[in-house]
């Protein structure tokens, strides 16, 4: 394994050094919120946003934030190689306890965990990827980013053992998010995406497009649309921060639209790959 420096609690560690104790709270329950933070020339992308969310997940859990926006700046900034498309991996459980209770320990301070890797091309991007639906079947406040992700987990890979990048999901007949990723559809010429609610993770990429969409003339709104629509959409697409804007050409074994990325999508993508130079 690449033995690269990482950030435990204080410390600039090399990776095999770093360890956590089997009583931490993130271990034994799952007690904890993370970030994805993607940078692009060694500049972090849409920073404050990422902070903003971080801050919410952890009011969401009842736990303290441990730093100020300018200390988690200085903190994550030496862990980016300057080179290329990376991402910042940020991690904060509740921390290590004496004995394993499910009540909140006093006094106890968090485990923060930071590292950073190079974000892989994704080729799906320019191809289209194959998605399938699947009941929505995880806990009620899906806008913590919480690293308790099992339902997300099972729902990704029910769609990798049918040979899909991703599982779009469905609750009471209207579609929320993807197992790992929000959801755009485009319905009668019009950009579609699920409003923000306990339902859905809020996603920085997500808010991007919408912000960038407005700005450029392509008609978007936030609403809600059920699964029978997005059957009958002529593009879909998914959207997170490692893989950006990646369409989705077959859904449930039918084509989208025509079957390949949608004129959307391709102005969508460019309008963004410019807006992240612009930041460069």
């Amino acid at each position: 394994m690449e033995n690269k420096t990482v950030y435990l609690n204080g410390d600039y560690l090399p990776l095999n050094e770093a360890k956590v104790s089997v009583l931490d709270r993130g271990f034994l329950f799952g007690d904890g919120v993370y970030e994805v933070i993607p940078a692009y020339s060694g500049k972090l992308f849409h920073l404050q946003d990422h902070l903003l969310r971080l801050e919410n997940s952890l009011a969401g859990i009842r736990l303290a934030n441990p730093h100020s926006r300018e200390q988690w700046q200085a903190i994550l900034q030496p862990l980016l190689s300057g080179v290329g498309d990376e991402y910042i991996y940020l991690q904060i459980t509740r921390g290590t306890a004496a004995k394993r209770d499910h009540a909140f320990p006093a006094d106890v301070p968090p485990t923060v965990f930071a590292m950073g890797s190079p974000i892989a091309p994704f080729a799906g991007r320019d191809t289209g990827v194959k998605a399938i639906t699947l009941d929505d079947k995880r806990w009620a406040l899906c806008n913590i980013k919480a690293i308790t992700l099992l339902g997300n987990i099972l729902h990704r890979q029910a769609a990798v053992d049918q040979d899909a990048a991703e599982a779009l999901l469905v609750k009471d007949g209207i579609v929320t998010e993807g197992a790992a990723s929000n959801v755009f559809v485009v319905i009668d010429g019009v950009l579609l995406t699920p409003p923000k609610s306990n339902q859905i993770l809020p996603g920085i990429t997500r808010d991007v497009i919408v912000e960038l969409a407005a700005k450029n003339g392509i008609a978007c709104h936030e609403t809600s649309f059920s699964l029978t629509d997005m059957q009958s959409a002529s593009e879909i697409w998914v959207t997170s921060s490692t893989r950006e804007i990646i369409p989705v050409v077959e859904l449930d074994g039918n084509a989208v639209g025509d079957g390949k990325p949608g004129p959307v999508f391709h102005a969508m993508n460019a309008i963004y790959q410019a807006y992240k130079q612009s930041l460069m």
